[in-house]
């Protein structure tokens, strides 16, 4: 918790004042007492002189001391309320600026269910805690020390009912809280499995549907759900002893005072508005160990959020920029591989071993090869998104962990293998390779890309809205606009994996045509699975189980290289090979 408070300094103003109206409503509320005492103990004497001033005066303090609780209460509550939300606003931010830096290996570590229930119900949890906390942890224990003192002063031979009444809650106060913290962490785990379930449900709702799933779907979401469900329910069933147990002792300690008080007017001299007063300071007191119930019962949650929460904000990234930047003069259009090894976080083998080639503007470099060879784990390593194991991946002539990822990533454009299109429009998605685009070069992308004939044929044009994922075009469509996005940044190298699987071979030829115009003083990487697309690329990269079996042009690789010419001869006739 304490990492965290260094998000609540600017606000420091606020909670001074949210503090000290909470002290003046504190004061009211225990002068009130004193002043219903003097009301009640003067009554006898008033009624017999008939003058009544000194009673109008005291309640006219009362009016007076109560207004001043309900403007103080109504300020305190609203700097409380927006402290709590500019804080959680602050952390947010924080959370997210955190994950943006993230390597792909800390997503995998924690997982993107779980790093949405931290940013949103975590840092909820945290928001009303802060409310709580200038609000009712302030009050509290303000009101029972106080009210405490103003007791023993009123009627000290009755304070001893308070003191055995509020060790016994304290008691039940501990043993409660002691059970919950740890199922408090349980239910927030629990919650970030439904939540990734949910995920997986409504992003895949394509291949339920196809493969008729939605029944075990179903089931899968019931169990998560009813899973949640039992342990909210234990810690519910736990909590629930808090509140009748302060209500039993908030009863018994009444009726002790009502008891022995009544006495005490026979015995000790006790006046009657003193033995009110002292019933109300041990309400007060009372209202403060329900309010500390109502702490500890938030208290145990939060502290599992802040630990989650934390734990996003302390991981450190493997991907880190360097302390001194790379001074060497940037060359256009150059990625070299030297000695590139390279092994998964936690993976038993080495996805890539001793990979070496270099690529320079103008070029057209393809990669080629079985299932997991690790092609797409080449363009990863380029874009940094992993650091090698061993060996040197270098882009413009400098090598990539010498470079800030901004300035890295800067210089290269690049087309997943899973094209991901935002909610917006078509010039939006366009533009989203480059923010400061014109009209005419998106128009111009578009039009290299193949992707300018539909979208003039769209109801609005390149204003046209593209629903989230861009599940509103085809899977052809998405990628000649994820093409479309990469060519309009006008970058020195081009990454491109496997980018034309879904386009038929009349689209693809046109595309690659004018593809290859458009890059032909920059870089192009492409890693693809048809013969046909990378044929004529100036080089041909050939993958084996994360080795270098061949490099060459095509018909050098078909003299040269024996799995090269396996994979064309299982996709080309001989017609075509020849």
């Amino acid at each position: 918790m304490t990492k965290l408070f260094r998000y609540l300094k600017k606000y420091w103003l606020a909670i001074a004042l949210a503090i000290a109206f909470v002290v003046i409503q504190c004061w009211g509320q225990l002068t009130l007492p004193d002043l219903m005492s003097d009301i009640v103990n003067g009554i006898p004497a008033a009624s017999m002189s008939n003058d009544l001033s000194e009673l109008y005066r005291t309640g006219g303090k009362m009016l007076a001391v109560s207004g001043v609780i309900a403007v103080v209460t109504i300020l305190a509550t609203l700097f409380a309320a927006r402290t709590a939300a500019g804080f959680a606003k602050d952390l947010r931010q924080a959370l997210f600026e955190k994950v943006e830096n993230y390597s792909l290996h800390e997503f995998d570590t924690i997982g993107t269910a779980s790093l949405i229930t931290r940013t949103t119900n975590d840092v909820m949890q945290l928001q009303q805690l802060v409310v709580m906390g200038m609000r009712m942890m302030m009050m509290a224990p303000i009101m029972c020390i106080w009210g405490i003192i103003k007791a023993i002063e009123s009627a000290p031979q009755l304070t001893w009912i308070l003191a055995v009444i509020i060790a016994a809650l304290l008691v039940v106060v501990w043993i409660v809280a002691s059970k919950t913290i740890p199922v408090f962490q349980i239910l927030q785990k629990k919650l970030d499995r439904l939540n990734l379930v949910m995920r997986e449900k409504l992003t895949g709702i394509r291949v339920i549907r196809a493969f008729n799933k939605q029944s075990y779907e179903k089931k899968r979401f019931d169990e998560s759900n009813q899973d949640l469900t039992d342990t909210a329910v234990r810690v519910n069933r736990t909590v629930a002893i808090l509140m009748p147990a302060v209500m039993i002792g908030m009863n018994l300690a009444t009726v002790a005072i009502m008891w022995f008080g009544s006495k005490g007017i026979d015995t000790m001299g006790l006046e009657l508005g003193t033995l009110m007063a002292f019933v109300q300071y041990a309400m007060q007191v009372m209202f403060a160990i329900i309010a500390c119930a109502m702490i500890f019962v938030m208290l145990p949650r939060a502290l599992a959020s802040a630990k989650r929460v934390n734990e996003v904000l302390d991981m450190e990234t493997e991907i880190k920029d360097p302390d001194v930047k790379s001074d060497a003069e940037m060359k256009r259009g150059f990625v070299e591989f030297k000695n590139v090894s390279f092994q998964y976080p936690g993976a038993e083998e080495p996805t890539l071993r001793d990979i070496s080639f270099r690529t320079e503007p103008g070029q057209v470099t393809a990669i080629i090869g079985g299932t997991g060879s690790g092609k797409s784990t080449i363009l990863n390593l380029i874009l940094r998104f992993y650091d090698v194991t061993q060996g040197q991946v270098s882009v413009n002539g400098v090598d990539v962990r010498q470079l800030s990822q901004e300035c890295l990533r800067a210089q290269i454009s690049y087309v997943p293998q899973k094209q991901i299109l935002f909610s917006g429009t078509v010039s939006d998605n366009i533009r989203n390779g480059q923010l400061d685009a014109t009209e005419e070069e998106i128009r111009h992308a578009a039009v290299v890309a193949q992707a300018d004939g539909f979208i003039s044929e769209m109801e609005n044009g390149y204003a046209s809205p593209i629903a989230q994922g861009g599940t509103n075009v085809s899977g052809g469509q998405r990628q000649r606009l994820a093409v479309a996005r990469a060519l309009v940044r006008k970058a020195p190298v081009y990454l491109f994996d496997d980018t034309f699987s879904a386009l038929d071979f009349k689209t693809e030829s046109k595309l690659r045509a004018a593809l290859f115009e458009e890059t032909k003083e920059s870089a192009v990487i492409i890693v693809g699975q048809r013969v046909s697309s990378i044929m004529n690329a100036d080089q041909i990269l050939v993958l084996d189980d994360g080795c270098v079996v061949g490099l060459g042009t095509h018909k050098e690789l078909m003299d040269t290289c024996e799995v090269y010419r396996e994979i064309v001869e299982s996709q080309l006739s001989q017609d075509e090979i020849a």
